[in-house]
């Protein structure tokens, strides 16, 4: 086996717990079974995550950097804010509906945490990557547009997360992607209505 950086080593790992937990759940995927999955002996990856939490720690953070990515990628600034806004929630939108099973294991990991002593902390961290992901984009859309808030940034970004958050899971309980236009013109034009105020 070739040698590998650690670092590189723990993506690799991490990216096959993602395959692996999303094809069986998190409850019944084992260290072996990530292994496997990821073409390695169990050493390595004993070697590579001293703890099955600081795994699921690194299997949440890659799953919302995964989204965060694609957003960030298409949030450049259009010719109007509305269809600036638009862009990054349908880029976020075509990741769930060609990745519905990652994000479906998003609100597994969450439920696994709470219900599993000692990884509580792990679901607040979840959640509080997801409003600082929202933080760092909406500053980068306030700074490269000249944008003045109609709310302050921590509470933009809780509710972007939790509001995208619902309709996530909504989309993959029904289904129903035709109806989700609509849904989506809704949310840009509710969203551009916050961020446009005009201050003194």
């Amino acid at each position: 086996m070739a040698r590998m950086p650690s670092a590189e080593r723990r993506r690799q790992l991490t990216e096959a717990a993602i395959r692996a937990m999303a094809r069986d759940g998190v409850a019944k995927t084992t260290t072996r079974s990530i292994a496997a999955e990821a073409g390695v002996s169990l050493s390595v990856f004993h070697y590579c995550f001293d703890s099955k939490q600081a795994l699921v720690e690194a299997v949440i953070t890659t799953l919302t950097d995964h989204s965060v990515t694609v957003v960030k990628e298409a949030l450049r600034p259009r010719d109007t804010l509305e269809g600036t806004v638009a862009a990054g929630f349908r880029a976020y939108w075509e990741h769930v509906r060609a990745h519905p099973e990652a994000h479906m294991l998003t609100y597994e990991l969450t439920q696994y945490a709470l219900r599993e002593p000692g990884f509580e902390h792990l679901a607040r961290r979840q959640y509080e990557l997801y409003g600082e992901a929202y933080a760092v984009l909406i500053e980068q859309l306030r700074s490269d547009m000249e944008l003045r808030l109609g709310v302050p940034v921590s509470v933009l970004a809780r509710y972007l997360a939790a509001m995208t958050d619902g309709l996530t899971l909504n989309y993959l309980v029904l289904g129903d992607a035709a109806a989700w236009n609509d849904i989506l013109d809704t949310v840009t034009a509710h969203i551009a209505g916050l961020v446009q105020d005009e201050g003194p």
